[in-house]
């Protein structure tokens, strides 16, 4: 029999509506929108100015214009640090747990510089900086966390009594050098090598005074100080007298003493 309106079979089953991708956000705020779909890649602040420029880039989104936030996140960091004096700022792990031994070295070292009258400044975050903070907290002591925005949104550590946040990498780390007497530097990853080398290229180079650059965990540093002394101070790419720009230490109260004796040498001398 031939099948009529009527008897004509009807598939029920509809193919479901396909999602549209969508394009790459024009700004930050549009992203912010879209951030939740699935496979899209988060965009930063960093990202959009760091990128090369594209021609339908409008004027508003362009590099010349976002030189006012970034000089809003300059004037924001040194209004609020201005009063800073006696900062050290920690750098270590964000993954390093509370237990750890290297979490407890950071919560003693920063109390016992805290109750010396310093202020510490970390980047807000977990593991190290956590543990820092708390020392100073618990210390009594002024505890800075001067936080960034990731794609992976960091959580600020409970433990601040002054939280900035910042959306450039490069502002972040001004306020770190700009506001910092010495750094203590435990273990961690790339963020972590990252704040040591610029801070000991800035020494090299004479662009800031020379201040304490102290590596916590002899056990973790031994493998790249032994790189540094047997290929890059052989091959002549550093001076000895480099190396003498790294204190390393296993103990909360030889660093703490280190900094006690060596921050403000240089000032003290007229340097």
């Amino acid at each position: 029999m031939a099948k009529t309106k009527a008897t004509k079979t009807v598939d029920v089953k509809k193919k479901p509506a396909s999602k549209k991708k969508p394009g790459e956000p024009k700004t930050v705020r549009d992203a912010k929108v879209i951030e939740t779909e699935t496979g899209y890649w988060h965009l930063t602040d960093d990202e959009v100015l760091l990128r090369s420029p594209e021609p339908e880039d409008a004027y508003k989104t362009s590099d010349s214009w976002r030189v006012f936030r970034i000089m809003g996140e300059f004037v924001g960091g040194f209004d609020e640090l201005a009063a800073t004096t006696r900062g050290v700022s920690i750098f270590g792990s964000a993954r390093t747990l509370e237990g750890h031994a290297d979490y407890k070295a950071a919560y003693e070292t920063s109390y016992l510089l805290g109750a010396a009258g310093f202020e510490i400044i970390t980047g807000g975050g977990p593991g190290i900086m956590e543990a820092a903070n708390r020392g100073a907290h618990d210390a009594g002591a002024v505890s800075i966390g001067c936080n960034i925005e990731l794609p992976h949104e960091q959580v600020p550590n409970p433990y601040q009594n002054r939280s900035l946040t910042f959306k450039y990498f490069f502002v972040r780390k001004t306020m770190f050098i700009k506001y910092s007497n010495a750094y203590i530097i435990f273990p961690g990853g790339f963020g972590t090598m990252d704040e040591l080398f610029e801070a000991l290229t800035l020494i090299q180079t004479r662009k800031i005074r020379n201040f304490p650059v102290v590596l916590f965990g002899s056990q973790y540093w031994r493998g790249l100080l032994s790189w540094l002394t047997s290929t890059m101070i052989n091959e002549k790419m550093i001076s000895s007298e480099d190396l003498g720009l790294i204190h390393l230490t296993d103990s909360p109260r030889d660093a703490v003493d280190f900094i006690i004796k060596t921050a403000y040498q240089g000032i003290d001398n007229g340097k």
